[in-house]
């Protein structure tokens, strides 16, 4: 109907925390994701979420969903990385390779962008060119111009993984064929926040365990 509302989402993980024998919030992002003219954005902290607050006041030919979560997150320092203004392209590089040359690209939204910042931290250390991705809105991304996602994701850069606590639907289409994504497709846990996100494999050393198998499996096609 092309209508200006702001829709506000929250608790929107399974880091919410121990509810009972009852589902978390796992197919929400991808049922929101599946509406069509509906912009969803879920931003990763607090500068995220004043930029995305103004996108969808400043909409009004379509809905926009924010997605927010409950748990805390930290506010990156926006001196160390990208501006936040970037979200208004849906996705943006926050942090990348010295060389702009990475071997890899992280991907995520919301509170997981923290964790692949952390997890991102410990590739460097590794001698690993990493580049750090927030893709707070699809929706977004995707109207931006071919050379403007290219220079986000590289075609040439295979290697990428995608994080999001929530079912990995359609993270296919960004983390390429050879990419890979943690994500959760099951329902049943009931436990503390912190306790699930680490059972479900959202902590630093997961991602760091995913992302050098993805390097493995592109020196092992070098050599090849």
């Amino acid at each position: 109907m092309e209508q200006r509302v702001i829709f506000v989402f929250t608790h929107d993980s399974i880091a919410l925390g121990q509810d009972g024998p009852t589902h978390q919030p796992i197919e929400q992002l991808a049922s929101l994701r599946a509406i069509p003219h509906l912009i969803v954005i879920r931003p990763c902290d607090a500068n995220e979420t004043a930029v995305a607050w103004r996108v969808a006041i400043e909409t009004r030919d379509r809905p926009v969903a924010l997605v927010l979560t409950r748990q805390d997150v930290p506010t990156l320092d926006r001196v160390h990385y990208a501006a936040a203004d970037s979200l208004r392209r849906g996705a943006y590089v926050l942090a990348d390779a010295p060389n702009g040359k990475p071997d890899i690209i992280l991907i995520s939204t919301g509170s997981e962008v923290s964790l692949i910042v952390a997890a991102g931290h410990r590739l460097t250390a590794k001698g690993i060119n990493v580049r750090i991705v927030s893709m707070p809105s699809w929706e977004l991304f995707d109207t931006q111009p071919r050379s403007y996602r290219d220079s986000v994701l590289p075609p040439s850069v295979r290697a990428r993984l995608a994080v999001e606590a929530g079912a990995s639907q359609g993270w296919c289409k960004y983390a390429g064929d050879e990419g890979d994504v943690i994500g959760v497709d099951r329902f049943g846990a009931s436990a503390p926040g912190e306790v699930v996100m680490r059972e479900y494999g959202f902590t630093v050393e997961k991602v760091y365990e995913c992302a050098m198998k993805l390097m493995g499996r592109k020196i092992r096609a070098v050599i090849r």
